[in-house]
C-alpha cells in the first residue's frame, strides 16, 4: 500500500461489531497480534471494536509504535455512520447487520457465534458467502478468512424488489392499488 503526498498512510479503519449481545469469541479473536498484525500488513490502521455486552475488554493501543490504533466501546444509538466510514466490516451473524453492511458496499467477514442455540444466522452467512458477497468465519478461523481473502473477488449485493409482493398482500387484504 503506497503511502499518501504526505507520507503518511491513509486512514483505513476495520469496524467489529457484535450486536447488542455477548460475542467475546469474536472480540477476542480480533484483540490477537496475529490478527492485528494481518490487518496492519494489508493496509488497514484503525481498528474500532463495538464489544455489546461483552465480559473480555479489548486491549487498547493508540498506535505509536506502527501497530494499529485500536478502540472500544459497549453500544451506540447508531453504528451506521461507523460503517459508512469502515473499510472493512467484521460482524457477527445477525441480518440486520449484514444486510446493512452490505447496502452500503463495504466488504464484509461475518463470524458465525457457535454459542447461539438454532443458530439461523449461520445458514444466511454462508449462503451469501457461497454468492461472494460476503466471507464467513468462526473466531478460531478469522485469522485465515483475513490472511486468505481477497476484496475483489466480492461480488456487489444487489437487494431485490419488495413492491410486488407488498402488492399482491395489499390485494389479498382488499386494499386498493396506489
Amino acid at each position: 500500500m503506497e503511502d499518501a503526498e504526505d507520507g503518511v498512510k491513509p486512514k483505513r479503519t476495520v469496524f467489529v461489531t457484535v450486536g447488542t449481545t455477548c460475542f467475546d469469541a469474536l472480540v477476542r479473536a480480533v484483540d490477537t497480534q496475529e490478527v492485528q498484525q494481518e490487518l496492519s500488513a494489508r493496509g488497514y490502521t484503525h481498528l474500532v471494536i463495538q464489544m455489546g455486552r461483552g465480559t473480555y475488554t479489548p486491549k487498547k493501543s493508540d498506535g505509536e509504535d506502527g501497530s494499529l490504533v485500536v478502540d472500544y466501546f459497549t453500544f451506540s444509538s447508531s453504528i451506521a455512520d461507523y460503517l459508512r466510514s469502515a473499510s472493512l466490516v467484521i460482524s457477527h451473524a445477525g441480518s440486520g447487520s449484514i444486510f446493512e453492511t452490505l447496502r452500503l458496499g463495504k466488504p464484509l467477514i461475518v463470524v458465525v457465534n457457535e454459542d447461539l442455540m438454532d443458530n439461523h444466522q449461520s445458514e444466511l452467512a454462508e449462503e451469501l458467502a457461497e454468492r461472494k458477497h460476503l466471507y464467513c468465519a468462526h473466531p478460531q478461523t478469522l485469522y485465515k478468512t483475513i490472511a486468505d481473502m481477497d476484496l475483489e473477488s466480492l461480488l456487489p449485493y444487489v437487494s431485490g424488489d419488495a413492491m410486488p409482493v407488498a402488492k399482491l398482500i395489499n390485494r389479498f387484504l382488499g386494499f386498493p392499488d396506489d
